[in-house]
């Protein structure tokens, strides 16, 4: 018996092993030849050819005029022929943004030599995130200008892009208006052609790390 116990054990570790090496190892490349697409709050995917007249149809991040941390008007031609990835958070906060702020840079330093990848950070409370107030939270958390846009702007126009166009929160069949605070931990990768391609957990390092593999698969597609 002392011997079969031995064996168990040896089998159980070996068990744990195989799947520690299986979950590092399904990061390291895609899971699919072609990111899906996404259109609507379920986050449902759909398997479209990149190119085809279906995918030109499909959902796109719609227009939107907003300001960055410096001043300067941000529009989708700022990310026009760029991958880039989106989040919302305000400079306050006191809870889940330090976290996603830092994954977020994190994310920066992944990319900061890729001129393909872009981040765009809409602030939820735009009343209080001024330019100043922008520019402040920029320099303390290590944001490069041109790389990543914090945002301020119009609140409905914020909302509307979050609710509407991105469909972060998912909180499924839930009414929500412009006095409900929109607050979410979702990270988005929006792909050249502004379709939403990922959503991801921006609190959960694998996640993360799965957006990275996600961004490298996006931009091989584009290449093919």
């Amino acid at each position: 018996m002392k011997y079969v116990a031995v064996f168990l054990v040896f089998v159980f570790i070996s068990c744990k092993r195989e799947v520690k090496e299986d979950t590092i190892k399904s990061v390291e490349t895609s899971r699919v030849d072609y990111l899906p697409y996404y259109n609507d709050e379920s986050f449902t995917p759909n398997w479209l050819t990149p190119g085809t007249k279906e995918e030109e149809r499909f959902h796109k991040i719609g227009s939107f005029t907003l300001i960055n941390q410096l001043g300067d008007t941000i529009t989708q031609q700022t990310f026009e022929k760029k991958i880039y990835i989106t989040d919302f958070f305000f400079a306050s906060c006191p809870g889940i943004c330090p976290q996603m702020t830092g994954n977020m840079f994190k994310l920066q330093e992944e990319f900061i030599n890729d001129q393909d990848v872009l981040f765009l950070s809409h602030s939820v409370t735009p009343t209080k995130d001024s330019v100043p107030v922008l520019k402040n939270y920029a320099e303390k958390n290590g944001v490069l200008d041109g790389k990543w846009h914090l945002v301020t702007g119009d609140k409905s126009e914020i909302y509307n892009l979050g609710r509407n166009h991105y469909f972060v929160e998912n909180d499924l069949g839930k009414p929500k208006d412009i006095n409900d605070f929109l607050h979410t931990e979702n990270f988005l990768l929006i792909d050249k052609k502004s379709h939403i391609r990922g959503i991801y957990n921006g609190l959960n390092r694998a996640s993360m790390q799965q957006l990275i593999v996600d961004v490298r698969a996006l931009q091989k597609e584009i290449k093919i």
